[in-house]
């Protein structure tokens, strides 16, 4: 039962890792029908900052954990600039020449950390000195459960800024219809920059999490998490924020238990493997719609 309860947080964790992820991808996709290969990047910068700012927040006598919010800064900042720079002047020459600009960034940003930083792994600082959390004879990590309530309300948060907000309710309707948006006075390329902005953001908490969890980072960070969040993003439903998040959370909970209970060793197979069912099985995943006209 120990092993079955740390297995079930350690899953929900890392589901909520890829959740968050998934969902930078699939809102951009609901919106401009874009593949961002580059944001698991994001996920990559917002570590990088964590690793440098953490010790600094010690230094001058600041809550260690205020270093989440200059990641969510500086990942938003890497995110608007990249949708600005790169993204916007190829928007409508052809769903191709997008995917290809967005595998070209994500290259960009892992080969400019592999300059700055290096191939050397680095070890963050903890943010959190929790203290394990004890039901009986069951002792789960305090930092675990944290980052999984963290990542479990910034869904839930997401979920209510998009339904009831105006700025949501925009995000809802570009993808129905572009053209008439327009019409009725929604600023679209307004709306793609506020998206990735909360993308990136997203990505930072993701970063936080990750860091919380498995300490160690490096440039090729958000090439392998990118392709995991994809995983989920497909198994949930491309373009679904309910679909994100589902197929985040059981992407993470499948990995965890293929790990400790079937085949260690496979669980990276398994995990792609799962992609090609989904696709042959359903390919508009598990809450997706044939038409995919979502956000």
């Amino acid at each position: 039962m120990l092993l079955f309860l740390q297995s079930l947080a350690n899953g929900l964790n890392l589901g909520s890792i890829y959740a968050l992820t998934a969902l930078g991808y699939t809102m951009v996709y609901g919106i401009i029908r874009m593949l961002n290969f580059a944001h698991g990047d994001f996920i990559m910068v917002g570590g990088f900052t964590l690793f440098y700012t953490v010790p600094l927040m010690d230094s001058l006598g600041i809550p260690k954990p205020f270093a989440i919010i200059i990641a969510v800064i500086v990942c938003v900042t890497v995110g608007v600039a990249t949708e600005q720079i790169a993204y916007k002047p190829v928007r409508g020459h052809g769903s191709m020449t997008a995917l290809i600009t967005a595998l070209g960034m994500s290259l960009i940003l892992e080969n400019l950390a592999l300059v700055l930083f290096g191939t050397t792994p680095r070890n963050v600082a903890a943010m959190f000195d929790l203290p394990n959390i004890t039901f009986g004879s069951i002792s789960l990590p305090g930092k675990t459960l944290l980052t999984l309530g963290i990542g479990i309300v910034t869904m839930v948060l997401l979920m209510i800024f998009v339904q009831k907000t105006s700025i949501g309710k925009s995000m809802r309707a570009v993808p129905e219809d572009r053209t008439a948006s327009t019409l009725v006075g929604i600023n679209v390329d307004r709306v793609i920059t506020i998206t990735f902005a909360i993308g990136s953001g997203l990505a930072a908490i993701a970063s936080m999490m990750y860091v919380t969890s498995y300490v160690s980072i490096k440039n090729e960070l958000g090439i392998a998490l990118g392709l995991k969040a994809f995983v989920a993003a497909i198994l949930g439903g491309i373009g679904s924020i309910p679909g994100a998040m589902i197929g985040g959370l059981l992407l993470g909970l499948i990995e965890i238990f293929v790990k400790v209970y079937l085949f260690p060793a496979w669980y990276e197979a398994i995990t792609y493997g799962l992609l090609i069912v989904v696709l042959l099985v359903r390919p508009a995943g598990l809450l997706g719609r044939k038409d995919n006209e979502k956000v």
